[in-house]
């Protein structure tokens, strides 16, 4: 059976640097935009026809902040996915949008372009809380997004909330999960606000004494919302991720699946044909990389069968229909419970694990303690 890839697509400019963020990212800067477009393309082009054009049937532009560049530009590097590799009809186009860097008209010229999915960007719909994390916009102005992405044509809209924030309390961010839930987006991601210790939030945190919610809080966050968004018609599929029937995101199922995709831009990773590797993660040099005909690729690694077999269990077990470990099994020729069974039964003990012959699935209490269970895999 042969493969069917994603194509990830990293644009790493910001209008502002969230004080929390600790992707792959910088400043906008125009003429460092437009030379760094024709890399990408350089980059999709070159490695679509170096591979033979493989199949592929999702598109993904994450950041960084997509949405900065025009719909010209990302009309032209949809095009170049589309002729650089067997697309499929109904292929899965998404792009990340920040709510103020989109306007109506910008909206509709994306959807021209053949984007069919945008993921905005909100993370709270209390303005104090948005302020807190530096965000540039207000949640006016994500309610006025959205109106006009569905006047623009778009439907299947996905929204990011963000949980355990600081000073927020469990009313606090069910007051977001109801605001969310009145603008009917087909998805909703809902993550927990990971503090990272260089991160410009963590001193900001020290100095206006500003804690996080105590654990017990952070469960009962949880739980409230994905009782409401259960209640609103939504199914969890994955640990911070619900959508309407058949809106789950396509691309992202290809990570916590098993599956193969190929990532274009400074900083990218990819995973493909038992391989894993990251490009340069300075978009300087990655440009630099692409215009002299060099290799971008840096962190290498041949995939080992049982490294192979840990990674799918690690992400297959963040989805909520769990892992078929009869199928596993027979893919990497391994008794997977004689492999893993015995660091494992103190989690099915526990009731964070549920095992049965052929399937293992996290329970909902084991989603909110899920690294520590995922840590038998690393």
């Amino acid at each position: 059976m042969e493969t069917v890839l994603g194509l990830y697509l990293h644009i790493p400019f910001c209008s502002a640097i969230c004080n929390y963020c600790n992707f792959n990212r910088g400043l906008f800067d125009t003429a460092l935009k437009t030379r760094y477009v024709a890399a990408l393309e350089q980059e999709i082009r070159t490695e679509g026809e170096r591979r033979g054009a493989p199949n592929a049937d999702t598109l993904y532009f994450g950041g960084g902040t997509p949405s900065l560049l025009s719909a010209d530009e990302v009309a032209r590097l949809v095009r170049a996915c589309l002729e650089s590799f067997r697309v499929c009809d109904d292929a899965e186009i998404t792009l990340e949008a920040n709510p103020e860097s989109v306007s109506a008209a910008q909206l509709a010229a994306l959807r021209e372009a053949g984007v069919t999915r945008l993921s905005f960007g909100v993370q709270s719909f209390l303005d104090e809380e948005l302020v807190r994390l530096s965000r540039l916009h207000t949640a006016d102005r994500v309610r006025r997004a959205v109106r006009e992405a569905r006047a623009a044509g778009f439907d299947n809209i996905s929204l990011d909330l963000m949980m355990w924030l600081p000073g927020q309390t469990v009313e606090a961010w069910m007051t977001s999960v109801d605001e969310a839930l009145a603008l009917a987006p087909e998805h909703l991601s809902m993550y927990m606000l990971e503090v990272y210790p260089n991160a410009p939030l963590k001193d900001l945190m020290a100095r206006a004494v500003w804690s996080q919610a105590p654990d017990d809080d952070v469960a009962e966050m949880y739980e409230q919302a994905l009782d409401r968004v259960g209640a609103a018609g939504y199914r969890q599929y994955e640990i911070s991720n619900v959508a309407r029937p058949g809106r789950a995101s396509r691309h992202n199922m290809k990570y916590w699946s098993d599956g193969a995709w190929l990532g274009f831009g400074c900083g990218a990773h990819s995973t493909f044909d038992g391989c894993r590797w990251k490009n340069l993660s300075g978009t300087g040099e990655y440009i630099e990389a692409i215009g002299a005909g060099a290799s971008t690729r840096v962190d290498v690694q041949e995939l080992s069968a049982d490294r192979r077999l840990g990674d799918a269990l690690f992400t297959g077990l963040r989805v909520t229909e769990g892992v078929d470990i009869a199928a596993l099994g027979r893919r990497y020729n391994t008794d997977v419970w004689a492999r893993y069974g015995h660091e494992l039964e103190r989690y099915v003990d526990a009731g964070l694990l549920h095992v049965q012959p052929h399937r293992w699935t996290l329970t909902r209490p084991g989603m909110l303690l899920a690294h520590e269970v995922m840590s038998v895999f690393v």
